[in-house]
């Protein structure tokens, strides 16, 4: 079955996010199985084939194939809803699907009143369950804001176990003999896959010498890799710490060298929606004078992701020490996965089978830069165990390809829209 499904986002590439990489991966997976996909976001992301300030409505629907870009919206407010209303109409959309985190529509209130006003079934898309600003001391208006959306949405889908059992027990147990949300057809978890797609071509022989040069790196120096954006939720004051208790390099006259550990921080620095991700990144600035590893960290700014490909395969290993565990919501790390990288991840809040530490990651609890450190080492000086970490994760990123993701994404949409 055929699809025309609109796609709502408030960030599309060239804005830098998450959501926005998603949404580009989703929507081309869609559109390769045959369906109908157009991607609704801010006028200000100009997508590929698009001019600089396009000026007309033809310059402005800019179609690839069966994916067609609108960045039709100026300000996520009111009028915005009755715009996507207007083009969903114009275009016959069977279904809207609002990919959703706060951030990305400015914490804004109007975003979540688009299922009421649409005129076509939603679907929602939780990336995370982070409630939105509204107004000052809204309170528990601001969780019922996330409520609203799930509620009045057909369907409703999520990324990970953690959201999905925190919205089972508030809509499935809620005094609400209107719920849409009463059984589990309603709601479907589906993980999402790597937000850099992994060109192989780029893999060859001399690919991490070159990327090494291109950093100014050197071929025995031991790369720790991190990629995104550094938030508080993502441990970087731990991982700062970590550097700074691993062993500097000292050259005596006998001859003894210790190893030279680099932090290569892949992508850019802040990123376009969550603006307190740039009060945390000059925390992060100053902590790291204080600890004296400024010369130890090598920032690559935002990338192209095959520069992103590229930038992986100059490090030996990747830290992602999250503070609130590993998860399969996190783009990033589906991408240190995809690309095969020996992981060093934070044991996950919930249970994740499919993680096996020593197997396809090497986990350590949160919050600890002791445990994270002593990880490196370990892995810096174990061969073996990166192989089969990467062997490990390689397996476990085919779970996760996006023409899987996009199958049962529009596999749930069909049978959405037909109850």
């Amino acid at each position: 079955m055929t699809l025309k499904i609109g796609i709502v986002t408030g960030e599309y590439p060239p804005h830098q996010g998450g959501v926005g990489d998603f949404t580009r991966e989703i929507a081309h997976a869609l559109a390769d199985l045959g369906h109908e996909v157009h991607v609704i976001t801010h006028i200000n992301a100009r997508s590929e084939g698009f001019r600089e300030a396009p000026r007309s409505e033809a310059e402005r629907a800019k179609p690839f194939g069966s994916l067609t870009v609108h960045p039709i919206i100026s300000s996520w407010n009111f009028q915005s809803l009755i715009s996507i209303r207007q083009l969903a109409h114009n275009l016959k959309l069977d279904l809207l699907n609002i990919q959703y985190q706060a951030a990305a529509y400015g914490m804004t209130p109007p975003i979540h009143f688009l299922p009421l006003v649409a005129g076509v079934p939603s679907v929602m898309t939780f990336h995370d369950l982070r409630v939105p600003y509204l107004f000052p001391k809204a309170g528990a208006l601001r969780w019922q804001a996330i409520l609203l959306l799930a509620k009045t949405s057909k369907g409703v889908i999520v990324t990970n176990p953690e959201d999905r059992l925190t919205l089972e027990k508030n809509l499935w147990n809620a005094d609400d003999a209107d719920s849409t949300l009463r059984n589990a057809d309603k709601l479907i978890e589906i993980p999402i896959g790597s937000n850099i797609k992994v060109n192989p071509k780029l893999q060859t022989p001399n690919s991490k010498n070159e990327a090494r040069r291109k950093y100014g790196i050197g071929e025995d120096d031991v790369v720790i890799g991190y990629f995104g954006f550094l938030n508080s939720s993502k441990g970087g004051e731990t991982l700062f710490r970590a550097l700074a208790q691993l062993p500097i390099p000292l050259h005596f006259a006998t001859g003894t060298v210790v190893t030279n550990y680099k932090l290569l921080l892949i992508g850019g620095r802040t990123g376009t929606s969550d603006l307190t991700n740039q009060a945390y990144a000059d925390q992060l600035d100053a902590l790291a004078n204080e600890l004296g590893i400024l010369d130890r960290i090598i920032r690559t700014g935002y990338l192209s992701p095959e520069d992103t490909t590229q930038a992986f395969f100059a490090c030996d290993m990747m830290a992602m020490p999250y503070e609130d565990g590993a998860s399969f919501r996190r783009g990033t790390f589906m991408a240190c996965l995809a690309h095969g990288m020996p992981t060093i991840t934070t044991q996950p809040s919930v249970p994740l089978p499919q993680l096996k530490h020593g197997g396809n990651v090497y986990l350590i609890s949160p919050g600890s830069p002791i445990s994270l450190s002593s990880a490196i080492m370990e892995l810096a000086n174990d061969s073996n165990l990166r192989a089969q970490l990467s062997r490990g994760a390689l397996e476990l990123s085919d779970l996760f390809t996006w023409d899987k993701i996009a199958k049962r994404t529009g596999e749930f949409f069909e049978k959405t829209i037909a109850t």
